[in-house]
Protein backbone atom coordinates (compact mmCIF):
# COMPACT_ATOMS: atom_id res chain seq x y z
CA UNK A 1 0.00 0.00 0.00
CA UNK A 2 1.15 3.31 0.01
CA UNK A 3 2.60 5.17 2.25
CA UNK A 4 -0.68 7.61 3.36
CA UNK A 5 -2.73 4.64 3.31
CA UNK A 6 -0.54 3.11 5.68
CA UNK A 7 -0.28 5.92 7.90
CA UNK A 8 -4.44 5.28 8.41
CA UNK A 9 -3.82 2.24 8.81
CA UNK A 10 -1.33 2.43 11.78
CA UNK A 11 -3.04 5.62 13.22
CA UNK A 12 0.33 7.32 12.75
CA UNK A 13 2.02 10.28 10.79
CA UNK A 14 3.96 10.30 7.64
CA UNK A 15 7.30 11.27 9.66
CA UNK A 16 6.57 8.22 12.23
CA UNK A 17 6.10 6.02 9.29
CA UNK A 18 9.40 6.78 8.07
CA UNK A 19 11.22 6.90 11.19
CA UNK A 20 9.78 3.04 11.47
CA UNK A 21 10.93 2.58 7.91
CA UNK A 22 14.71 3.67 8.44
CA UNK A 23 14.54 1.50 11.66
CA UNK A 24 14.05 -1.39 9.35
CA UNK A 25 11.05 -1.80 11.66
CA UNK A 26 8.75 -1.85 8.27
CA UNK A 27 9.94 -2.78 5.09
CA UNK A 28 9.10 -0.88 1.56
CA UNK A 29 9.70 -2.06 -1.97
CA UNK A 30 9.99 0.93 -4.36
CA UNK A 31 8.49 0.88 -7.64
CA UNK A 32 9.42 3.97 -9.73
CA UNK A 33 9.29 7.09 -7.70
CA UNK A 34 6.21 5.34 -5.48
CA UNK A 35 7.34 4.22 -2.11
CA UNK A 36 4.89 0.92 -1.27
CA UNK A 37 4.56 -0.51 2.05
CA UNK A 38 4.17 -4.37 2.73
CA UNK A 39 0.96 -4.79 4.18
CA UNK A 40 2.40 -8.14 5.56
CA UNK A 41 5.12 -5.70 7.30
CA UNK A 42 2.79 -3.63 8.74
CA UNK A 43 0.87 -6.52 10.70
CA UNK A 44 4.20 -8.05 11.83
CA UNK A 45 4.66 -4.37 13.38
CA UNK A 46 1.76 -4.87 15.00
CA UNK A 47 1.54 -8.17 16.45
CA UNK A 48 5.37 -7.32 18.08
CA UNK A 49 3.44 -4.45 19.87
CA UNK A 50 0.73 -5.86 21.14
CA UNK A 51 0.84 -7.12 24.34
CA UNK A 52 -1.60 -9.18 26.66
CA UNK A 53 -4.62 -7.35 28.75
CA UNK A 54 -2.94 -9.10 32.07
CA UNK A 55 0.13 -7.12 30.65
CA UNK A 56 -1.67 -4.06 30.04
CA UNK A 57 -1.39 -1.73 33.45
CA UNK A 58 -5.25 -1.58 35.11
CA UNK A 59 -6.62 -4.41 33.46
CA UNK A 60 -5.32 -7.32 35.66
CA UNK A 61 -7.68 -8.91 37.86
Amino acid sequence: MRVPEACRYLGIGRSTLYVLISRDEIEIIKMGSATLVLTASLRSLVERLRRPADQVPGTAI
